[in-house]
């Protein structure tokens, strides 16, 4: 069986990719099993000196994969190139982790206590359509450098840029099956890498729906398990703040990759003193964002991903929806939703649920206790920003939001040097920053008895 890949900016076919099956999936795994055995005892200089070699691999492959992601993913070539260099750095800074890798030795009496971080052996990586390569290599990195081997399953809309990683992977030196992309049906492969019991943990972004069946699956087994799921994210802006920059970068903030972020900050929270200014200041802004070809530099926003997740999108604006204002956006051929500002009411669907698409909800709030509780309302916590010019307040507030990644005067929320993840049912565990290959180990503790009466 086969997947026809579909261009979302033109619905031109680019590519159809081979589905596996669960016999291709299990002889993938076979594979990486006896690769992960002699990586393992590679010595970790060795192991350092390839996955940089692989990193220089992607940073010749730059401009290929960002093309790649333009015609796959509808990404605006300028964030792809972004993406692929992520890749890059990505890669870089996790190579030094295996000379860094340390255990430690314990004061004990009698001997000597010492601990090991042994790799778990095979990881599953399986990764959402939104930010193919991003999200594949803060799975696979860690994972290699710990000396694991990792089986990713890419989304199956997404699968082309992963593909192209996998040979970059072999061009660099990595052993045969050490690094694998399968791709296929989440029901087929994905649940496979659940299910096999040769996989030690499964690292999973993505719906919170299908996280928690994953987490289930793995819970059958008491396999590790990773989870980025949904969000909702708070974009709460004070009276104090510097109201034009807050405006201007809200657009920024949700509709990059045509809101298709699980970062992204849907909801705007506006101190009801200056509710109206801000509207007035944001308009302009959302007329700005500059929505088009991909293909082309001075693109902002693409299309969406598929058809079925523009009708996804639409369901969340219909006819009689509290719209303020919108964007534009290119007619024809192509998933295009303009960028989109609703005022709806607190208790709206488009208020609690994630749309996963270029439309942000803004509302008026009180007082900072209002602020908090309005922001953690709701089952999510991933991201969000604080804007003030009191530190003091974004400090309360940024303690107060039940969120794992948090911004003041800010929208960034990710560096792959910082630790990456949800509250609630945004996820568990985190990815990203120093300690991520340790996730991918097992501590072993070893106490050497010592004969306290020396030599004789």
């Amino acid at each position: 069986m086969s997947h026809t890949i579909v261009n979302p900016a033109d619905e031109t076919v680019v590519t159809t990719v081979a589905s596996a099956t669960i016999e291709e999936t299990d002889a993938a795994i076979a594979r990486a099993a006896q690769a992960q055995r002699a990586w393992a005892l590679v010595a970790p200089a060795d192991r350092a000196r390839l996955l940089r070699r692989f990193a220089d691999a992607v940073d010749g492959a730059v401009e290929e994969l960002a093309r790649i992601e333009v015609r796959n993913s509808g990404h605006p070539v300028g964030q792809a190139r972004w993406e692929a260099r992520h890749v890059r750095d990505v890669l870089e800074y996790y190579s030094a982790a295996p000379e860094r890798l340390f255990g430690r030795q314990i004061p004990v009496a009698g001997g000597l206590d010492v601990t090991f971080q042994e790799p778990l052996g095979v990881v599953g990586v399986i990764t959402p359509w939104n930010f193919p390569m991003t999200i594949a290599a803060w799975g696979f990195a860690p994972a290699l450098a710990a000396g694991n081997a990792a089986v990713l399953k890419p989304a199956e809309w997404t699968p082309l840029s992963s593909l192209r990683l996998a040979e970059l992977g072999l061009e660099a030196g990595l052993p045969d099956g050490l690094f694998q992309v399968i791709a296929g049906k989440g029901s087929v492969v994905g649940e496979r890498l659940v299910t096999n019991e040769t996989v030690r943990k499964i690292v999973f972004t993505g719906s919170t729906e299908v996280g928690k069946h994953i987490m289930a699956g793995c819970a059958a087994q008491v396999k590790r398990v990773t989870l980025e799921l949904g969000g909702k994210s708070a974009n709460i802006v004070f009276a104090d703040a510097d109201l034009e920059r807050a405006a201007a970068t809200a657009p920024y903030g949700v509709f990059e990759n045509a809101g298709q972020d699980c970062c992204a900050r849907s909801r705007i929270l506006v101190e009801r003193s200056v509710y109206e200014r801000f509207m007035e200041l944001l308009e302009p802004a959302v007329a700005g964002v500059a929505v088009g070809d991909p293909a082309d530099e001075g693109t902002e926003m693409g299309p969406l991903v598929a058809g079925a997740h523009l009708d996804k999108v639409r369901s969340f604006v219909p006819d009689d929806a509290d719209v303020a204002f919108r964007g534009s956006a290119p007619s024809g051929p192509g998933y295009w939703f303009p960028p989109t500002v609703l005022t709806p009411a607190r208790d709206s669907r488009a208020a609690r649920e994630e749309i996963f698409g270029p439309v942000v909800s803004v509302f008026p709030f009180d007082d900072e206790a209002d602020a908090v509780a309005f922001a953690n309302a709701g089952d999510y916590g991933l991201s969000g920003s604080i804007w003030t010019r009191d530190l003091s307040r974004g400090i309360r507030v940024a303690r107060g939001v039940e969120s794992g990644n948090l911004s003041v005067n800010s929208h960034s929320s990710v560096r792959y040097s910082t630790p990456f993840g949800g509250f609630k049912q945004s996820g568990l565990g985190r990815e990203l920053g120093p300690d991520a290959p340790l996730a991918f180990t097992e501590t072993k503790n070893v106490f050497i008895a010592v004969d306290p009466r020396g030599a004789p």
